[in-house]
């Protein structure tokens, strides 16, 4: 029976063991607390102990380095001997050497094998079939002298194929063998056509039909080493075969030529698509079926080539690759109708190609008039194009093809993911034949400037019709737009702009008309009325664009309009007959006019393109200036006083710090101009001052960095001053730059700043050295060439074998262990 005390007994109880676990615990707190102040003060002085670095390399990564490595030297070494010093032996102790050393590195392998060391048996199965290699290689040289080396060659490749091939089957475990088969297979078809002298198509086809039966085999074999090799191989010979044959339908000089050719191309098509089709679920499907599009079409093209006019090929070329897109059976796979489709793309992407050295004519080639300012109005629009070259012949089709490209980019992109960037690209190409238009027709001159010009006005009145409110349509519509273009209220269709978003459609035909105004402005520079007329009307033009856009056209217009108005500014001064240096001062009109009008825009978009505008517009001034340092020095001063205007606005407080360096700079060219020699002239009033500035900021900032304080202000002054000591013959600036860089350095270690200690000691030590100069050489003796690698492979192979044995008793210790816990 359970004997419960009473309510008064029980208490007095618990109270007896509450005060004991008290007490043991107070107990236990003071044992804590000594415990840690003995553990704290043993940490004191001692470091704290060094974590084990965890390898770089794994232990079977270490084996298998040194297995290759051994196996690799001794093939060298097996090479070396067979070739040097095989004449020293009679016929007997050759065959002895060889056929002992084969058969052994062949049959070390089966014990090796059963005793668990599979990597050291792989390693000397490979040096057991290099040295088959070798052995066939002597047995001709012994036995064969006479038979041809090539015939030869393709009967041992074929033999040793075979054996390699059986020898791996009947090892079974080895992994060596059959890839090594497979690759000696890529060889007795070549050379057996090569020993027979047979002609470039013949050589060519066996490469496509070595390319096919290593598709084969990467197709039908199970090992993955036996189809990466046959992979290789496929892609090796086929890449061979194909290209051979491409040279072959380049230098077809008839059509029975091309044709046969385009019968080799057609065979490696072939291929091509049958590994897409056969492995259409793999990675490599689509690829495939683009080579095999690519293909066909440079069959096409090679015998068209022969049949129609120079001209004509490439536009023919592209009708059959624009053909490719009508493969859409549903009895093709997915991967080979993608791959075709990336074929026709890439047919077009040639043709664009072939079609550059016209644009390059049309658009960059008016950019030579910039060296010839106001040399001659040209004839014609291809005179002008081509002020510093030719124009290139066989291109009077380049139009026709650009434009073909951009309709098919139109049509075939409806409802594709990618149909915005499809349509950029064909505007591209469109906007890219409309120029080159005058110059294939030779159309005047003047016709071809007024034909820009006008571009250029209908690209910015599309601009401001794309962007003005139209009636009859949601704002929803009018920011959204439509893939398949928008209605009119009559019911028609509305241009194309309207078609894409409204934001989209103004920036696209503000692109066209900046980029078609540049075209324009350099065309024009062939003569004087031409390039004035032409920035005075385009500096208009935009800067009325500007005026009736929103703000990112806008900001675009303007900074357009700005840099014509400089261009303009340049060009009036050098049809007054200015100096250069005046014509600087003419130019400053500019970035004061940037300056008050990104003022009046405020901090959007177009006033910031206004002002990056304007700071550029200034860049020409000081060019303009640089012949005569006085006018440079008030040009700087000049933009200075811009920069500083523009720092009294309270968010461009940054700009006074370009106001103070400006001013610097003007100083300092005034110096020059004084022909004032020292650095320290032109570094020590900066230097002054920004030490100043630091120290006043760590004052105030306590937190700031030495190097934010004083580092500017130090290397103004000790860099400038170390390079020209380096090049200083006399003894008085290394003396004084380097008690400079010490006092410098004694002040940092005084108040413990970085900056001071590293910048200062690092001069000091610079001029130190410059008083040094060492030379070292050395030599290396001489050895028989086939010894030390060698015996460097038989050591690492031993070393391989080892390290492989202790990794298998490791192993077993560990299971062991393993199935005793």
């Amino acid at each position: 029976m359970t004997n419960i005390p009473p309510p008064a007994e029980e208490l007095r109880l618990l109270d007896h063991e509450l005060r004991q676990l008290d007490a043991r615990r107070s107990q236990l707190l003071v044992r804590r607390a000594w415990l840690l102040g003995v553990l704290q003060a043993a940490a004191v002085p001692a470091a704290p102990a060094p974590r084990g670095r965890r390898p770089e390399a794994g232990a079977p990564g270490v084996q298998n380095v040194l297995l290759v490595l051994g196996g690799v030297l001794l093939t060298v070494a097996a090479v070396a001997f067979t070739l040097v010093s095989w004449g020293h032996l009679g016929i007997t102790g050759r065959a002895l050497v060889l056929g002992a050393v084969t058969a052994a590195a062949l049959a070390v392998p089966v014990p090796l094998l059963a005793r668990g060391l599979r990597s050291t048996a792989e390693s000397v199965a490979g040096l057991g079939l290099a040295l088959t290699a070798l052995d066939a290689y002597a047995l001709h040289e012994v036995a064969f002298p006479e038979v041809d080396g090539t015939a030869y060659a393709a009967a041992a490749t074929a033999l040793l194929a075979v054996l390699w091939g059986a020898y791996g089957i009947s090892s079974g475990a080895l992994r060596l063998p059959l890839p090594a088969a497979t690759a000696a297979a890529q060889l007795p078809l070549l050379l057996w056509v090569a020993a027979a002298d047979a002609g470039e198509h013949t050589i060519t086809a066996a490469l496509l039909v070595t390319a096919a039966f290593d598709t084969v085999v990467a197709l039908r074999v199970s090992a993955r080493s036996v189809r990466v090799v046959a992979s290789v191989g496929a892609y090796g010979a086929g890449a061979l075969g194909a290209l051979a044959a491409g040279l072959l339908s380049w230098d077809a000089a008839g059509p029975s030529a091309a044709a046969r050719a385009a019968a080799l191309l057609l065979l490696a098509a072939a291929v091509a698509t049958a590994a897409s089709w056969a492995g259409s679920e793999r990675g490599a499907a689509p690829w495939l079926a683009l080579t095999g599009g690519l293909l066909t079409v440079a069959a096409a093209g090679g015998v068209l080539r022969a049949a129609l006019p120079g001209a004509w090929t490439v536009p023919a070329c592209l009708a059959v690759g624009v053909a490719l897109l009508a493969a859409r059976s549903e009895r093709l796979p997915t991967a080979v109708r993608r791959g075709l489709r990336w074929a026709s793309g890439a047919v077009q992407a040639l043709a664009v190609v072939w079609a550059l050295p016209l644009v390059t004519v049309v658009v960059l080639g008016p950019a030579a008039w910039a060296a010839r300012v106001w040399s001659g109005a040209p004839a014609d629009a291809r005179e002008a194009a081509v002020a510093a070259g030719s124009w290139p012949t066989g291109t009077e089709t380049g139009p026709l093809v650009l434009a073909a490209v951009a309709a098919v980019l139109v049509l075939s992109s409806r409802g594709a993911p990618y149909r915005a960037w499809a349509l950029g690209g064909a505007a591209a190409a469109a906007w890219t034949a409309v120029l080159a238009v005058p110059a294939t027709l030779e159309l005047p001159y003047a016709a071809a400037l007024s034909a820009e010009g006008v571009l250029v006005a209908a690209a910015l009145a599309s601009a401001v019709y794309a962007s003005a409110p139209r009636a009859g349509r949601a704002p929803e519509a009018e920011r959204a737009g439509g893939e398949g273009g928008a209605s009119s209220p009559g019911g028609g269709r509305v241009p194309f702009l309207l078609a894409l978003p409204r934001g989209a459609a103004v920036l696209a035909a503000t692109a066209t008309a900046v980029a078609t105004s540049v075209h324009l402005a350099v065309l024009a520079l062939a003569a004087e009325t031409p390039t004035l007329v032409v920035l005075a009307v385009l500096t208009v033009l935009f800067a009325t664009a500007g005026v009736l856009l929103g703000d990112e056209p806008r900001a675009i217009t303007a900074a357009a309009s700005l840099a014509y108005a400089a261009a303009l500014a340049c060009a009036s001064g050098g049809s007054l007959g200015l100096a250069p240096h005046h014509t600087a001062l003419l130019v400053l009109a500019v970035p004061v006019a940037a300056a008050l009008l990104a003022a009046r825009l405020g901090d959007g978009t177009p006033g910031r393109a206004v002002e990056v505008t304007g700071a550029a517009a200034a860049l020409p001034a000081v060019g303009l200036a640089v012949q005569d340092p006085p006018v440079l020095a008030l040009v700087l001063a000049l933009c200075g006083v811009i920069a500083a205007g523009t720092a009294v606005r309270p968010d461009r407080r940054w700009a006074g710090h370009a106001a103070a360096a400006l001013f610097v700079l003007a100083a300092w060219v005034r110096l020059a101009s004084w022909e004032v020699g020292a650095p320290e002239a032109y570094t020590l009033p900066v230097t002054v001052p920004a030490l100043v500035v630091g120290f006043v900021r760590r004052r105030r900032d306590g937190r700031a960095s030495s190097w934010t304080a004083y580092g500017p202000g130090l290397s103004v002054t000790l860099v400038p001053s170390l390079l020209a000591a380096w090049g200083d013959p006399h003894w008085l600036r290394p003396l004084l730059l380097g008690a400079g860089a010490l006092a410098v350095t004694l002040v940092g270690v005084r108040h413990r700043l970085r900056a001071p200690i590293v910048i200062g000691g690092g001069v000091l030590v610079l001029v130190a050295l410059h008083e040094l100069a060492p030379y070292i050489a050395q030599v290396a003796g001489a050895l028989p060439r086939w010894v030390p690698p060698a015996l460097a492979g038989l050591l690492l192979l031993a070393l391989g074998a080892t390290y492989e044995q202790r990794l298998r008793d490791a192993r077993r210790v560990r299971d062991v262990l393993g199935r005793m816990n």
